[in-house]
């Protein structure tokens, strides 16, 4: 009984520490917004890595999924980027984080996805968001100690449709892409040749097709780069929980710059 007793106080004791240790990382994000003068609003957290003038910081812009979009900008921080702000990670990779939350009912991309094919379209203009985006990424870089050489963007699901997007509207501004589970349009791929990939995926993912990456580091290949590409056995939708947590990606990411 008593053995029983202390296993139980234990598990109750390291649920506790997980999330104070949760909770304190997401309070490390400041809760900002930004408004396009024209009406429109985009919601964000950002996270600051240090109270250090004379230093130019990576930047890092994440991207989150479909279910987390909304207006109370708290749900973007649910999966992956509450990692950026570990004592672990703002140790080792201290770097400014965005982390937008694309509003209900929108997307961060704007494609057409003919999921009966398996193909994408990228269409001309960005969504609504995404001009957002972009314009809140070149105020950050104009105002902000950013180091223009180390511009990295990430994003799971949705937002790994939203990476390929990005990177394909405005290849010049990324040091290192890591699109997780995701897709984009393979015809644009010489677009993004040049900036350093390394694609996620579920081999078993019913949400998104790995053969949406797949085809897309196929391409990528064809085009000159060489992407990474990691397809997790047994692993659906959920990839991002392995991707995120990888020290060996991290690692990578924060060393690329851009040329």
């Amino acid at each position: 009984m008593m053995k029983n007793y202390t296993a139980i106080l234990l598990c109750l004791f390291l649920f506790l520490f997980a999330s104070i240790n949760v909770s304190a990382q997401v309070d490390r994000f400041a809760p900002l917004k930004y408004e396009d003068g024209k009406g429109g609003v985009l919601n964000y957290q950002m996270l600051f890595p240090d109270a250090n003038p004379s230093r130019k910081y990576p930047l890092v812009i994440f991207l989150h999924g479909a279910g987390e979009r909304g207006d109370d900008n708290k749900a973007q921080l649910k999966w992956g980027v509450q990692n950026f702000a570990t004592d672990d990670y703002m140790s080792r990779y201290p770097a400014i984080v965005i982390a937008p939350q694309c509003p209900k009912d929108m997307q961060w991309s704007n494609l057409d996805f003919d999921r009966e094919a398996g193909t994408i379209t990228l269409k001309e203009s960005p969504s609504k968001t995404m001009e957002m985006l972009i314009q809140l990424i070149e105020k950050t870089m104009k105002e902000m100690p950013v180091d223009p050489s180390r511009v990295y963007i990430t994003g799971l699901s949705m937002g790994g449709f939203g990476t390929f997007d990005l990177t394909m509207r405005k290849p010049d501004w990324f040091a290192a892409s890591v699109p997780v589970c995701g897709g984009g349009d393979i015809s644009k791929a010489s677009t993004i040749a040049k900036i350093p990939t390394w694609v996620f995926h579920g081999a078993e993912d019913a949400v998104v097709p790995s053969k949406l990456s797949a085809d897309m580091v196929d391409a990528l290949k064809k085009a000159g780069a060489n992407p990474g590409y990691t397809e997790y056995p047994e692993v659906g939708h959920f990839s991002w929980l392995m991707a995120y947590s990888d020290p060996l990606m991290i690692e990578w990411m924060f060393r690329q710059r851009k040329k």
